[in-house]
């Protein structure tokens, strides 16, 4: 695929990758690259190692073999480069969804959207003033998904984000890393179904050796 060329710069090459939790082997022998504009689909059976994938590149979770390399990185480090959504939304219940969002602005540091303005987006207006204890799990997994927006993070690792979500905010979640791709955004997501990504390469964790389609 040629690489979509925008503001990011960002490369990743993961050589040889393996994964232990415990004593138990989960996978190894995982290779990718990543450039501007690129999707990766990371797909297996449930156990398969997609979520540790995701935590090793998330610096969650040391690697047992392998390297990951970065270029036009500067100084950062890959955690420093990408947003995280797993399959828990890691939001305060107690806190408002705007008060969430506006906590991640400030951590993340390169802040891009207002918390209004990413939650408008993502047709949650109405919530910013709203407890997060009192959304329901479609709505919480959209105000997670809000937290993209309101940093600029060039990496997003995306674990099942179509999660209770209905089949609008399905479509809107496309519509959004594909903008992500188009400015040069780089995403990796675990999941169990076609995203409608175009031109996504897939990368199957649980055959030997893995592969990349």
């Amino acid at each position: 695929m040629e690489s979509r060329r925008g503001s990011g710069s960002l490369r990743i090459r993961v050589e040889n990758l393996a994964c232990e939790r415990g004593e138990r082997r989960i996978f190894s022998g995982l290779s990718f690259t990543l450039s501007p504009g690129e999707a990766l689909m990371v797909l297996g059976r449930n156990g398969a190692g997609k979520s540790s994938l995701l935590d090793i590149l998330a610096g969650r979770l040391a690697p047992a073999q392998g390297a990951i390399h970065l270029s036009e990185a500067g100084e950062r480090l890959l955690p420093e480069c990408l947003h995280v959504v797993g399959h828990r939304e890691a939001l305060k219940g107690a806190l408002t969804a705007g008060e969430n969002l506006a906590f991640a602005r400030d951590f993340l540091g390169e802040p891009r959207a207002m918390p209004e303005d990413a939650l408008a987006v993502l047709g949650l207006a109405h919530a910013l003033h709203l407890p997060v204890a009192y959304l329901s799990a479609g709505q919480r997994r959209r105000v997670a998904l809000a937290r993209l927006l309101v940093a600029h993070r060039p990496l997003w690792l995306l674990d099942e984000p179509s999660a209770a979500l209905d089949t609008a905010s399905q479509a809107l979640l496309l519509r959004l890393m594909e903008a992500h791709r188009a400015e040069g955004g780089m995403i990796v997501v675990a999941t169990h179904q076609n995203l409608g990504l175009a031109d996504a390469r897939e990368l199957t964790i649980g055959r030997n050796p893995a592969g990349i389609a």
